[in-house]
């Protein structure tokens, strides 16, 4: 599989053949949607918290003796069926929404999710990305020279996953402000990113970083 490769000025620099083991990978919506629903239990942090019966101030007395008033029976003014008392059931921040799952289904899952976008021509391959300036302005006009691309007209008005080989502080700190994009460094690349994104900007560099990963 052959790809065109364009520089930051927007024009072309040649061809590259792409790697058929990261970008001609079978489409598996089961695998990958239960990769994505690991990926987001594992970011759930669980510090919802919520008080019960033996936590809630208070509640030492009866509030009435047992019989003889007329009123239903009560034990204490914490009990979850009075008002200010404790929550049956609730979150509680010891919960682990933890979820375990292999590297290999991971590792899939991800290539499966970047073929599919190959094959919907929503992956640009550059010769390289850089900013050698810290700033948004100067990422954002390459973004606009990009969007001039032939297919890739919505670039800067889609969600960008802009995956970079290393990690490069100056392009990170100019592309970080910039409203819809997201960048990450090729090896940290999961599922969710790029589910989240519409389009991915990646350098042919970041492709041997990504070949690292199935090896």
């Amino acid at each position: 599989m052959k790809t065109t490769i364009y520089n930051q000025k927007g024009e072309k620099a040649g061809t590259l053949e792409m790697p058929s083991a990261l970008f001609d990978v079978a489409w598996s919506p089961a695998l990958v949607w239960q990769v994505a629903e690991s990926e987001r239990s594992n970011k759930r942090r669980g510090t919802a918290h919520t008080k019960d019966r033996s936590e809630v101030r208070g509640g030492g007395k009866k509030p009435w003796r047992q019989k003889g008033t007329g009123r239903a029976r009560h034990g204490s003014i914490r009990s979850p069926i009075w008002i200010g008392g404790g929550v049956t059931h609730g979150p509680r921040s010891e919960s682990n929404y933890t979820k375990k799952i292999n590297k290999k289904m991971k590792r899939k899952a991800v290539f499966s999710v970047l073929s599919q976008k190959f094959r919907e021509h929503t992956v640009l391959v550059l010769d390289e990305f850089s900013c050698t300036q810290a700033k948004t302005k100067a990422a954002a006009s390459v973004i606009k020279i990009l969007a001039g691309i032939n297919g890739f007209e919505r670039l800067g008005k889609g969600k960008v996953l802009v995956l970079i080989p290393s990690n490069d502080a100056a392009t990170i700190r100019a592309l970080r402000n910039m409203n819809g994009v997201t960048v990450t460094e090729a090896r940290n690349l999961n599922v969710l990113d790029l589910l989240g994104s519409q389009y991915v900007m990646l350098p042919k560099e970041s492709i041997s970083v990504l070949e690292k990963k199935i090896s």
